[in-house]
C-alpha cells in the first residue's frame, strides 16, 4: 500500500533562495529592507522577552558553523549559519544559511526559509536601523571597508533607512571594489572607487568596516577616526577576527547587541571583560542615551544575534502571505493515530 497524499499538518512552507529573490523584486529591496529594519526594531523594544544565549558555534581552522536559537515564549526560532572566509577561492559563498520558526505551543515548525539572501537583507537592516539611533544628524556619506557580498546591502539599507547619499568605497581586492561599483550602479547613490581606507573615510560620517579575514587585523588605525563619526563595524564576528585598532575602541562609546556574545566574538574582546558598553536596546527602548554630542564616536560593535534572524523570519512569515512564493514541504509525519508511528511507516510499505 502507497502512502496517501500528507495531511495539512505535514506540511511546513518553504521559501526557496528562487523564491526569495522573487520576494526581494516582488517587495522592492528598499521597501523590504525598511520593513525588517521595523521588525527587528519592533523585537529590539521588547528584547526582555526573549531567550538569550551566545550562539553555539563550532570553530574549525577553516570557519566556524554556528546555531542562532532564540524564542519570545510564543514562537520559536533558530538560524543555522556558516563563516569560511576560503570558501570564495572555490567559488562558494562565505556565508550561507537557514532558518525556522516553530510555535512553541506544540513544536510543530511554522516556516523553513533560505536565508543567505536573509541573512544579508537583515544584516544591513540592523546596521541602519542603529545608525538611525546613533550616527550624526544629517549624515549623508559611508565609507563602506570591504566590499564583498555585504557591501552593496549595506550601502542601499543606509540609503534606505538613513538617507544616505554618498558611498565611498575601497577594499584589498581592487576587483571587489569595481564590483561593487557596478552593482550599485543606478540605485540613487552617488559611488566613490577610492584606492586606500584613508581616502574612503575623507568627509565619511559613518564607516563602515566589512572584511572576511579570520584574524586581528587593524582596518581602522587610531589617526584615521575623527571626532563625530559613527562606526559601523560588522566583520569582528568569531573569536580572534577583529577590524580595529584598540585606541579606536577606547576613543569610543561602544554599543553591542547581547555583551555576553559580543565580548567573545565582537571588536571588544580585545578589552577588558568589565569594559563598559552600552546594550542598543535599551537605546532603541528609550532607557539609556545614546549619541550626545557632536563631537562623540559611536561605534556599534555588530556581530549579529539571534533576535535579528527571528525579527527576518517573523517579517518573511507576514511577507509571504497571499502570495505563491513558496513551497509547502512534508517535513513532518503525521499518522492517523498520534501512538502509531510504527504502522504508518509500515503503511507505506511498497
Amino acid at each position: 500500500m502507497t502512502h496517501s497524499a500528507p495531511s495539512a499538518k505535514a506540511l511546513v512552507p518553504f521559501v526557496s533562495v528562487e523564491a526569495m529573490m522573487k520576494l526581494v523584486h516582488h517587495i522592492g529591496i528598499e521597501p523590504m529592507l525598511r520593513g525588517l529594519a521595523d521588525y527587528i526594531e519592533q523585537d529590539f523594544r521588547r528584547w526582555e522577552l526573549f531567550d538569550k544565549t551566545p550562539r553555539v558555534a563550532s570553530h574549525s581552522a577553516q570557519g566556524v558553523i554556528e546555531l542562532m536559537p532564540t524564542s519570545d515564549g510564543e514562537v520559536y526560532g533558530f538560524k543555522y549559519v556558516n563563516g569560511h572566509p576560503g570558501n570564495t577561492r572555490q567559488g562558494l559563498q562565505t556565508v550561507t544559511a537557514f532558518g525556522l520558526l516553530a510555535d512553541v505551543g506544540n513544536g510543530y515548525p511554522v516556516l523553513l526559509s533560505e536565508m543567505t539572501i536573509l541573512t544579508a537583507l537583515r544584516t544591513a537592516a540592523t546596521s541602519a536601523m542603529v545608525a538611525r539611533h546613533l550616527a550624526p544628524k544629517g549624515a549623508d556619506t559611508m565609507a563602506m571597508i570591504g566590499n564583498g557580498a555585504q557591501s552593496e546591502f549595506q550601502s542601499l539599507a543606509m540609503k534606505a533607512i538613513c538617507g544616505l547619499r554618498s558611498v565611498r568605497l575601497w577594499d584589498i581586492d581592487p576587483a571587489a571594489t569595481h564590483k561593487a561599483a557596478n552593482n550599485l550602479k543606478g540605485l540613487g547613490l552617488d559611488v566613490h572607487v577610492c584606492n586606500s581606507a584613508e581616502a574612503a573615510i575623507e568627509g565619511a560620517q559613518i564607516i563602515t568596516t566589512c572584511t572576511a579575514d579570520k584574524q586581528y587585523a587593524t582596518i581602522l588605525t587610531d589617526n584615521m577616526v575623527g571626532a563625530g563619526v559613527h562606526i559601523n563595524a560588522i566583520g569582528g564576528d568569531c573569536p580572534g577576527k577583529t577590524e580595529l585598532a584598540p585606541a579606536v575602541l577606547l576613543r569610543s562609546d561602544i554599543f553591542v547587541e547581547y555583551p555576553d556574545q559580543t565580548r567573545i566574538e565582537g571588536e571588544i574582546q580585545q578589552l577588558p571583560c568589565d569594559h563598559p558598553v552600552t546594550q542598543i536596546w535599551e537605546v532603541i527602548a528609550g532607557r539609556k542615551p545614546g549619541r550626545t554630542s557632536t563631537g562623540q564616536i559611536t561605534l556599534f560593535d555588530s556581530v549579529g544575534f539571534a533576535i535579528e534572524d527571528f525579527s527576518a523570519l517573523r517579517y518573511l512569515r507576514d511577507a509571504i502571505k497571499g502570495t505563491d512564493l513558496y513551497m509547502e514541504l512534508d517535513l513532518l509525519a503525521d499518522p492517523d493515530d498520534p501512538h502509531d508511528l510504527f504502522g504508518m511507516l509500515q503503511r507505506a510499505a511498497p
